[in-house]
């Protein structure tokens, strides 16, 4: 059965679109067929992937406005990707009028699901229509969040969200874990705080050990490659590693 995974935290600059690309890579190495869906309008995951979003006729846009089939790139980093724009800003106001608008991801992928073993949704950084619908086709939310007292705060209305999505819309989604990000242990706050993560959240699901901060992960998206490509040695490969096995068992 395919694992459907949106990658969802309405705060920017946690690293979803990095882990996102991390994450499918080591997926794709442990022999799983993995497709990777771009729904955040700055496009980030389809410029790491390599590919030019002004450059491109089709895009996820195309798929959730006009219903046209999946626009997937295929094999790149032994990945497929459906890509993403600027045009996909348009679909938060002209899906407000569309019939069955809650659907429109969930009958797209349905398709394509005997194909692939994992599909990882970069949602944007929002709880708009685009993450609505991201959550609603998912059967799992991962959720990469930053130590930081403020980022831990807004937990709350996440969570909230996804309690009213499970008692209406999308029953079965469940957690597939959290992630901590951007980590750096020598501060005591950031410390603090993810013992307050572990404490708070492990209830719910898995808190994984957390993604350190490093440059190389930086580095790496500016050569548009997996960081085990860019730097196979590196602490981060280990623990995305670690996390891709977990979500093998989900």
């Amino acid at each position: 059965m395919t694992s459907i995974i949106a990658l969802f935290n309405q705060s920017g600059g946690v690293g979803k679109s990095t882990l996102t690309m991390n994450l499918g890579y080591s997926l794709m190495k442990k022999k799983k067929k993995v497709l990777l869906l771009d729904l955040d309008p700055q496009a980030s995951l389809t410029t790491f992937m390599g590919i030019e979003p002004y450059d491109l006729e089709k895009t996820i846009y195309n798929t959730i406005i006009d219903e046209e089939d999946l626009p997937i790139h295929r094999q790149i980093h032994l990945m497929d990707l459906v890509p993403s724009n600027i045009n996909l800003s348009g679909a938060e106001i002209e899906l407000v009028s569309a019939l069955m608008r809650e659907l429109r991801l969930k009958e797209a992928i349905d398709p394509y699901l005997s194909k692939y073993d994992f599909i990882l949704i970069d949602c944007p950084p929002s709880l708009g229509i685009l993450s609505i619908i991201s959550l609603v086709a998912a059967t799992h939310l991962l959720v990469p969040i930053q130590c930081q007292f403020k980022a831990f705060q807004g937990t709350d209305l996440l969570l909230n969200t996804v309690a009213r999505l499970r008692k209406s819309v999308n029953k079965n989604l469940a957690f597939a874990g959290f992630i901590p990000t951007m980590y750096d242990g020598r501060t005591a706050q950031e410390s603090r705080t993810y013992e307050a993560i572990k404490e708070q959240l492990s209830p719910l699901a898995t808190v994984f050990e957390p993604i350190p901060r490093s440059i190389a992960f930086a580095d790496a998206t500016e050569k548009r490659v997996p960081l085990a490509v860019y730097k196979p040695k590196h602490p981060a490969v280990k623990i995305l590693n670690q996390i891709s096995q977990q979500l093998i068992k989900l």
